[in-house]
């Protein structure tokens, strides 16, 4: 029972990690990404920080250690040769003081350079551990450098990638349908196209028709009775008739008013 819950939970946590990954804006995927980098960068540098400051610090135990070791050298150096002068003065007692003295500065002397050997390993342990942490931070300051031009470079295509599907979406509604009621662009193309072919078509059969046939010999007779009332009434005023459009006038002919 204990393993199908958790199994369960692990499939409820993908399956909204999945869902999340799909509706996540990758602007904001990108920002928290950047702000990440900047945090773990300034870990590293506050990492480094304290490895650099041990290595200093031991540094400066050492210099001490130094310091002291050279005095201690020096005391009981004193401290015997000032014992040596008492003996030769016949100063027993104090003889025996100062070379009780150099025996304590002797003792330190031994101390001192047992200590100073281990800040020595410790200085050399410390300075390889600050060189690295010095390499690591200068490695991620580079490689965080290389992130923020790359964010540029994505936040660039994310805006190309927004405008393309935008473009695509605008050029798939020129052929597709956006609703029940509204027709697509080459739907009302062929629309536009059917009625000026139908339009062309009715002009064509109406100059064939009988009706605009029946018309032209109707206006073809008008113009003959025209014609024929307009040569009475030249003959009438004894002017010379004026032969029909299309006509052309006969060589010699002359008017018979002329008498000739």
């Amino acid at each position: 029972m204990w393993d199908a819950m958790k199994r369960w939970w692990r499939y409820l946590g993908a399956k909204l990690g999945n869902r999340l990954e799909q509706t996540a804006d990758p602007k904001v995927q990108l920002e928290q990404a950047i702000r990440e980098a900047r945090d773990q960068h300034r870990r590293l540098i506050e990492q480094a920080t304290n490895v650099i400051a041990n290595q200093k610090q031991t540094q400066l135990r050492l210099d001490r250690a130094m310091e002291d070791y050279e005095h201690a050298h020096g005391s009981a150096r004193q401290a015997l040769l000032l014992g040596d002068q008492e003996a030769r003065a016949g100063h027993g007692g104090q003889a025996t003081n100062y070379n009780q003295a150099a025996e304590a500065f002797a003792g330190r002397i031994v101390s001192l350079e047992s200590q100073v050997t281990q800040l020595r390993e410790q200085l050399l342990e410390t300075t390889r551990a600050a060189e690295q942490a010095k390499a690591a931070v200068t490695q991620n300051s580079t490689a965080l450098q290389k992130r923020l031009a790359e964010r540029e470079q994505l936040l660039s295509q994310l805006d190309q990638a927004r405008m393309q599907e935008e473009m695509n979406k605008a050029m798939s509604q020129l052929s597709e349908a956006v609703g029940e009621d509204v027709p697509t662009f080459d739907e009302v193309r062929v629309k536009i196209e059917r009625r000026l072919a139908r339009a062309q078509a009715a002009s064509e059969l109406g100059d064939s028709t009988v009706d605009a046939k029946m018309l032209a010999v109707e206006q073809a007779q008008l113009s003959a009775a025209a014609h024929d009332r307009l040569s009475e009434l030249r003959s009438e005023l004894g002017l010379r008739p004026t032969p029909m459009l299309g006509t052309p006038e006969q060589p010699g002919a002359h008017d018979p008013a002329d008498g000739s």
